[in-house]
């Protein structure tokens, strides 16, 4: 624990040292910046106390970036797309760059994956090296914050001049929207999401067929009991060796999936503290133990191990993320050649709870003229049109329902991603709360631990002591 310690405390150090380093006064510069076209907008009516009190009450209705003009403003974006989704990208921001009114130049700069980026922009924050834009997941927004890094984009969002008509923001899944909003730091916005990801079961209808099933499992016990015939009884059409119930992929994420599906939740945001050992995420884990106990699970133990056997024909059921789609598609067809579809997974709830997951881009402090070009880039990327290109593309869930009907298409061409667009509305997030970066690797020692025996209650309680003591450390920061 104490190297674990060690190693959030050393990230914010380095944050601390990176602001030491900035002339006195230097690090709230951004945020006086900003405040600054709305000061000077009401100077004027400083002459008499009448036309002051006139003046007042429209800028303020007007916002604190009614004045800001970004014309020719020259902005950065940090991303971690690569191959197909970066050229889809780039050509997305071309056509920003060409069709922007404003002459407004972003500078698109792929920086490696998601950790990556994190650990870059812990030592470029509060210096000219940081970007406009970065991408970051929601806990990495939080760390960055820890620093006064980002922008509320509340102000700019709900702008008269730069903003979204309610109309627009309705067509947002309010989820996705939910999920950038930081009840940590008095419910600032500090992203926007551009595309969303989830947590769906992947399962082989063909051998669900001859194992005497009718459909996908709905409860855990379906699920257990073809998990466990299909361990005993091998799919007819499989290209490779053993016969595989269920493949687990040990991940915080899937942790907080079979948590959702037994009614729990990972943290209580009530009491601002990880629920990791609640009765459900006890009884979750006990249910995936007890796979394991009966031999009708196994650990994934190559990377994608589950989707190569997935494809082979010889696991049944897996559970990942929905942007695996293409690559369960290619394994299949490159496999055992059967029929497959996706659901949500196995519940207790009356509703599916799907674990809705993605990076948001988050705007980085800076003049009020490159926060502005900034949103109108994010606006612009989540526009109903671009949205339509992107989705096919990256295979994302956009971010607004209207696009769905742009999609007709590629539903009928892609099936699976059809069925997993229409469980959005059931979906749930995990805990925007900085420091979960190191928390995540934690449940990732539990869930090994519990999938080789290790008694689960404990392992939870442990693992909920140490987590909680990790965000407290970054709370007090």
């Amino acid at each position: 624990m104490n190297v674990r310690r060690f190693s959030v405390l050393a990230i914010l150090v380095v944050i601390a040292l990176v602001l030491a380093a900035c002339p006195a006064g230097q690090s709230p510069a951004p945020a006086q910046e900003a405040a600054a076209p709305a000061q000077e907008a009401a100077a004027p009516a400083q002459e008499t106390g009448e036309e002051m009190a006139e003046e007042a009450p429209a800028q303020e209705a007007a916002g604190p970036y009614a004045e800001v003009d970004p014309t020719g403003v020259e902005i950065t974006f940090w991303y971690q797309h690569s191959r197909q989704r970066e050229e889809a990208l780039q050509e997305i921001i071309a056509e920003f760059n060409e069709t922007n009114e404003w002459g407004i130049t972003l500078v698109g700069e792929y920086q490696g994956g998601y950790g990556d980026i994190f650990n870059k922009m812990l030592n470029v924050i509060g210096t000219p090296d940081a970007p406009n834009l970065v991408v970051a997941y929601q806990n990495q927004a939080a760390t960055y914050q820890l620093a006064d890094a980002l922008v509320d984009l509340t102000p700019l969002v709900n702008s008269p001049r730069w903003g979204l008509s309610e109309e627009e923001l309705a067509d947002f899944f309010p989820a996705f929207l939910k999920a950038d909003v930081f009840p940590t730091f008095g419910g600032a916005r500090l992203g926007w999401p551009p595309n969303r990801s989830m947590e769906v079961m992947y399962y082989n209808e063909e051998w669900l067929a001859e194992l005497g099933f009718d459909g996908p499992p709905q409860t855990p016990d379906q699920f257990q009991d073809a998990a466990c015939k299909a361990a005993r009884q091998p799919f007819s059409k499989a290209v490779g060796e053993g016969s595989r119930g269920y493949e687990l992929s040990i991940d915080a994420s899937r942790f907080a999936s079979w948590t959702f599906a037994f009614g729990g939740d990972v943290f209580d945001y009530e009491a601002n503290q990880y629920a990791y050992n609640s009765p459900e995420a006890v009884q979750a884990m006990e249910f995936i133990q007890g796979l394991f106990n009966e031999g009708c699970a196994s650990v994934v133990t190559e990377r994608y191990g589950d989707q190569t056997n997935f494809g082979n024909g010889t696991t049944l059921f897996t559970v990942g993320s929905s942007s695996g789609l293409p690559f369960y598609r290619s394994a299949v067809e490159e496999g055992a050649n059967f029929a497959w579809n996706v659901d949500a997974l196995p519940r207790l709830t009356p509703e599916p709870v799907m674990n809705l997951y993605g990076a948001s881009v988050s705007v980085v402090k800076a003049s009020p003229e490159e926060e502005v070009a900034s949103w109108l880039f994010l606006k612009y990327y989540t526009s109903p049109e671009v949205q339509a290109k992107w989705a096919k593309v990256s295979n994302y869930f956009p971010v607004r329902q209207s696009v769905a009907e742009q999609l007709g298409d590629y539903f009928a061409e892609n099936p699976q991603y059809a069925k997993a667009f229409d469980l959005l509305p059931y979906a749930k997030t995990e805990p925007p709360v900085p420091g979960y970066d190191f928390v995540r690797d934690l449940v990732r020692e539990a869930m090994a631990a519990i999938a080789d025996g290790a008694d689960v209650q404990s392992t939870l309680d442990q693992l909920n002591e140490e987590a909680n003591q990790i965000l407290a450390e970054q709370l007090a920061e």
